[in-house]
């Protein structure tokens, strides 16, 4: 595994670090492949006495979103048929959501697009005040599509997924937790104490009652339907013209786009 990734087993604790602060962590395909091998790896380590798992992002933003970057090198026959991409990325976020081990995400800076998509795939979400969270796939033309409608709904209810979803628009960290999106909220200084302290009071249980009764609560909530539902506006979304220009303008910093193309 190169360095896009790290993870390492600290006793208890499986930390998993997203490690390209020179692109604010922004996530790309060989990023998701080694944060899947990540995971994967943290299974085993549940095998071995681990009992929870840290996600968290290098540098002062927890990632940006999905690298826009990639969307530039898609050919024709990709933007034709999205399903496979998305497939990949709900995959990971699943695999988040399923692992035996509870997930903490640890955030700080922003979280946007993609990124808040995996944070809401984890049990507990934990930020720094003056984080930013937020789905701006709107602006962009396009729709969360990686259970960020889906699970977003779950979490906070219908009326407060919309103003987030249909505005694109940034949350404050404070803001964030008064809805239910974060767990917790601590000055940056004493985030760390924070994420202990939730560490601890989650070690104090015993390491199979925390598995099954995460596996219990999620299938009780289960989110399929909402995921192939998401998949296929996307793939109508991908292919418009209002999505290509969205993306150029973005990489240019040419905002705002006047969207009726005048």
């Amino acid at each position: 595994m190169s360095e896009l990734v790290k993870s390492q087993r600290m006793g208890e604790i499986f930390e998993i670090t997203l490690n390209r602060p020179g692109a604010r962590n922004a996530i790309n395909e060989a990023m998701q492949n080694e944060l899947s091998q990540a995971f994967d790896q943290a299974e085993r380590e549940f095998h071995q006495g681990a009992r929870v798992v840290l996600l968290r992002g290098a540098g002062r933003v927890f990632s940006a979103g999905i690298d826009l970057q990639q969307f530039l090198t898609f050919d024709e026959g990709l933007r034709d048929n999205l399903f496979p991409i998305t497939a990949r990325y709900q995959a990971l976020a699943n695999q988040v959501e399923r692992s035996s081990l509870p997930v903490i995400c640890v955030l700080q800076g922003y979280c946007l697009g993609l990124a808040l998509e995996l944070a809401l795939a984890c049990d507990f979400r934990i930020a720094a005040e003056r984080s930013k969270l937020g789905l701006p796939e709107t602006r962009l033309g396009i729709i969360p599509d990686v259970g960020g409608t889906t699970r977003l709904v779950k979490l906070i209810g219908v009326a407060k997924a919309k103003d987030l979803v249909l505005t694109g628009r940034h949350i404050e960290a404070g803001d964030a937790l008064e809805w239910g999106l974060l767990n917790a909220v601590y000055p940056k200084a004493e985030l760390e104490q924070g994420v202990a302290k939730l560490v601890k009071s989650l070690v104090a249980s015993a390491p199979l009652a925390v598995s099954y009764a995460k596996r219990v609560i999620n299938d009780i909530v289960d989110n399929p339907r909402g995921l192939h539902i998401e998949a296929w506006a996307q793939a109508q979304l991908f292919r418009t013209s209002d999505f290509q220009r969205a993306i150029e303008a973005m990489l240019s910093k040419q905002y705002p786009i006047d969207w009726e193309g005048k």
